[in-house]
């Protein structure tokens, strides 16, 4: 046996896996490291047998005895600069994280988590798998694919999440040491024929095409000039990276081909934030679905960005925030929009683009589910004769009536999804009864006839009055 599939062995063999990490330290210890604090894990992990010596190691960056790890296992982990000696301990030389998939799961190597006090990150700093890893993750579709991309791969994850939906898997990276240390998280992993590049953009795939491109994309906006760290700024004017990935994705997808992407844009003053992004997808000829998931203040943002790099209570601090402050107020940023931005080349001289902002907690995996919401989007935009279409009430719709005790007629009625994104709108009656009874069966332009006649409505409510309910997934064509 090899000593990196010794190494994944002994991982596994030990229970070094997130349910493992997850019992052995409990909910204290968890919540504590959430909160940077360390010694409840510590406490957790102070018997010192197996799985304690690695979660110490390599979860909590912490050394420990050579002698307490097999041989065979220190001998690879010396040879793959996972560890080094400092006399009778080992300490870890990387941050060695479990990461669950939808199949078996694997292992991720990143550079070892930044905790306040620790020195300046270095340029070419490779991040781990987190927050942000595990929204893209969750938002990526689940069909199979031929050919995918991993546009700025990091510590490899989304490979991990991409190995067993596509036939081929390129990934690339503009640090070398990123994709060096991606090339290891995989090997642990047991992931093998992925074609790793180092690059800029879609520079080393220049002229290749792909039916899906995922990303989680140096997209923190900072002011041009400063120092950057390469897993997460490009050292672009604002969102222009945003912009410009945006803009070049279409190039590179197939027909029927779908990118996703993490994104961060700017809220101007005077501007709306769904005019600014959508005004990037219009350009691209392709189907695209946007959502912010959440929007920060300047002062919010630029302290989650500081705190990332471990500036927080460093002499520049101060002079840093400032700088990034004043940069915002000439620009007129109120804010910054995080969200998704899914793509679709479906080859249609009329392609739709829809923006909008969910807050609210969605079904997860998104990704289940994502190729019926473009569906919908699509199918509503697309649809030219409604009266003739024969429409499906969505699985899982409830129908909610708020009025008066005893009184005849709700005060407001509002279909809300129990499924997927969870949406509510309100409605009115002819739209309620349509949910109760669209089966498929008949044309809506009759059924609207009934209906109207049954609540003794004087006009036939309009077909394309319902494009709405089905882009947002209410009715299904």
């Amino acid at each position: 046996m090899v000593p990196v599939e010794r190494l994944r062995h002994h991982l596994l063999e030990t229970g070094y896996t997130i349910d493992g990490v997850r019992e052995r330290l409990g909910d204290v210890a968890a919540s504590a490291l959430a909160r940077e604090e360390l010694v409840p894990a510590l406490r957790a992990t102070a018997d010192g047998d197996p799985l304690a010596t690695l979660v110490r190691l390599w979860w909590l960056g912490v050394p420990v005895p050579a002698r307490a790890l097999p041989a065979d296992v220190l001998e690879g982990a010396l040879d793959e600069g996972l560890v080094r000696r400092e006399g009778d301990d080992v300490a870890a030389a990387v941050h060695l994280q479990p990461w669950e998939t939808e199949g078996p799961g694997g292992y991720l190597v990143s550079d070892r988590k930044v905790r306040p006090g620790d020195p300046a990150l270095r340029p070419d700093h490779v991040v781990g798998a987190g927050g942000a890893s595990a929204n893209l993750a969750q938002l990526v579709t689940r069909r199979h694919v031929g050919r995918a991309l991993d546009l700025g791969t990091g510590c490899g994850v989304q490979v991990l999440h991409l190995a067993g939906r596509a036939g081929h898997v390129t990934a690339t990276d503009l640090n070398p040491r990123a994709v060096e240390l991606a090339r290891l998280s995989w090997r642990l992993s047991g992931v093998t024929g992925v074609d790793a590049r180092v690059g800029s953009m879609f520079e080393p795939v220049e002229d290749e095409l792909f039916d899906l491109v995922v990303s989680n994309p140096p997209f923190v906006i900072t002011p041009p000039g400063e120092r950057t760290l390469t897993y997460r700024e490009s050292g672009g004017d604002g969102d222009s990276f945003c912009r410009d990935l945006v803009l070049r994705t279409p190039r590179h997808l197939a027909p029927g081909g779908q990118a996703h992407l993490l994104a961060n844009w700017l809220h101007v003053e005077g501007e709306d934030w769904r005019e600014r992004v959508g005004g990037w997808l219009r350009e691209t000829g392709c189907d695209a679905w946007v959502v912010e998931r959440d929007v920060q203040d300047p002062a919010e943002y630029v302290e989650l960005w500081l705190r990332d790099a471990a500036e927080q209570g460093t002499p520049a601090y101060a002079e840093h925030y400032d700088r990034w402050l004043s940069w915002f107020d000439e620009r007129k940023a109120e804010g910054v929009g995080f969200g998704w931005i899914t793509m679709r080349n479906a080859g249609a001289s009329d392609p739709v683009v829809r923006v909008e902002r969910l807050t609210h907690q969605v079904e997860l995996p998104v990704g289940a589910y994502v190729d019926g919401v473009l569906d919908s989007v699509a199918a509503a935009h697309r649809a030219r004769d409604l009266d003739a279409a024969r429409l499906r009430t969505a699985e899982g719709l409830l129908d909610e009536r708020v009025g008066l005790p005893g009184a005849e007629d709700p005060m407001r009625i509002v279909l809300r999804q129990t499924r997927g994104l969870r949406r509510s709108r309100e409605v009115g009656t002819v739209e309620a009864a349509l949910a109760g009874v669209c089966d498929g069966e008949l044309a809506l332009g009759p059924l609207l006839n009934v209906i109207a006649e049954l609540v003794g409505g004087r006009e036939i409510p309009d077909a394309d009055a319902v494009r709405p309910l089905i882009a947002e997934g209410y009715f299904l064509l």
